[in-house]
Order: C-alpha cells, then sequence, then structure tokens
C-alpha cells in the first residue's frame, strides 16, 4: 500500500498567467517541503501540457512525487511518478494497462456508490469531495461535508484523499474525520510557500 504524504498540493495551470509563474509557484511548494504534487491543465492543449510537465519533472522530480491529472499517455510521456483520473475519464483498469504497475494511480469519487466501486479497482489511493464548497471547478458535484469524509474512510481501506474547500482553518477536521491526506488548489495560490508551510504545520 502507498504511503501518502499528508499533504497534497495541487498546480492548477489554469490558475497562472505564464510557465513561469507556473514554475515559481512549484518551486515554492517544494522549498517550503512539500513532497506530493499534481500537475492539473484543463485546456486540453497537450503540447503545452507536455512542455509545463517535462519541465516540473526537470526541475522537481529529485524533490517531490509528480502525478498527473487525467493523461495517462502525458503521465508516461513526462516520466511523472503517477496519474489522478475522474469519474469522466478513462476506467482506472484501462489507466492501469497504460502506465503499468509501478505508478501511483489515483481516482476521485464523490459518493459512497463511486467510492465502493473504486475501492474494487487497482487504484493506490482513492479521493473523496468536495468536502465543503469550492471554486476550482466549473461543475463542482455535490458537497460531501465531514461526513462524507467519515462514510468514505468506513468503506476502504485505501489511502484517502480529501479534496474540496478545504483551508487552512478546516484541515485538522478533515483529518480528524478520516482523511489520510488533503489535497489543496485555491489556498495556495497567493502566498504558495507560507500557506504550504502553515498546512504543512497544522499537519504534523
Amino acid at each position: 500500500m502507498v504511503q501518502l504524504h499528508r499533504f497534497y498540493a495541487i498546480l492548477d495551470a489554469g490558475y497562472f498567467p505564464d510557465n513561469n509563474a507556473l514554475l515559481t509557484a512549484a518551486n515554492e511548494l517544494a522549498s517550503a517541503g512539500v513532497t506530493l504534487i499534481q500537475y492539473r491543465n484543463k485546456s486540453g492543449n497537450a503540447r503545452v501540457m507536455l512542455e509545463q510537465a517535462r519541465e516540473l519533472k526537470e526541475r522537481f522530480g529529485d524533490l517531490v512525487r509528480l502525478i498527473m491529472n487525467d493523461r495517462a499517455d502525458l503521465c508516461l510521456a513526462a516520466d511523472f511518478d503517477g496519474i489522478h483520473v475522474g469519474q469522466d475519464d478513462l476506467s482506472p483498469e484501462s489507466v492501469r494497462g497504460i502506465i503499468g504497475p509501478e505508478r501511483w494511480l489515483g481516482v476521485s469519487t464523490h459518493n459512497p456508490e463511486q467510492l465502493r466501486d473504486a475501492d474494487l479497482t487497482s487504484a493506490d489511493y482513492l479521493a473523496i469531495g468536495p468536502v465543503f464548497a469550492t471554486s476550482s471547478k466549473e461543475k463542482p458535484d455535490r458537497v460531501v461535508g465531514l461526513e462524507g469524509v467519515r462514510r468514505a474512510r468506513d468503506l476502504t481501506k485505501k489511502p484517502l484523499v480529501a479534496i474540496g474547500g478545504i483551508t487552512r482553518a478546516n484541515a485538522a477536521l478533515v483529518m480528524e474525520a478520516g482523511a489520510d491526506s488533503i489535497a489543496v488548489i485555491s489556498d495556495l495560490l497567493r502566498e504558495p510557500r507560507k500557506s504550504a508551510e502553515e498546512f504543512l504545520a497544522i499537519l504534523r
């Protein structure tokens, strides 16, 4: 079973004005001690995504475990450490067939039924959310709340990542509800290093 770091940073390229800003944020996260980063880019431009991913791997691959969002092909092309897929992406077993047995595979779930199904796959970890209201998705799923995290914890022995609206103010409550790790996007944007350091202090 994989050992997830308690803090899971997500770098969404859509929040950064250019490549340099994205890489600067990644550097600040790594400097703060973050060891698990997911790269997410919903633009659909595979060339740009691959360029950014390869730059992240070159600069931070020795410091941080890098996870690709959605794209199994780019995960391989950029030599990332794993991939995270959602309910509308390729099935976990299809993805596993592409990435092989060594790379990490994470699956997003939003309700008990999806989590039960994902638990039966070869996924290394499962994500549950959104825990709280979030602005990082155009059409977010229904909020599951802390009770949703508790229920998810009861339904799987796989490592559990909580995501959605998690801030420094509520992170401890989410961990107490049963999450092994918390994934954060928005609360890292303004001051990535300071925010990450504060999250890491809370989650010790």
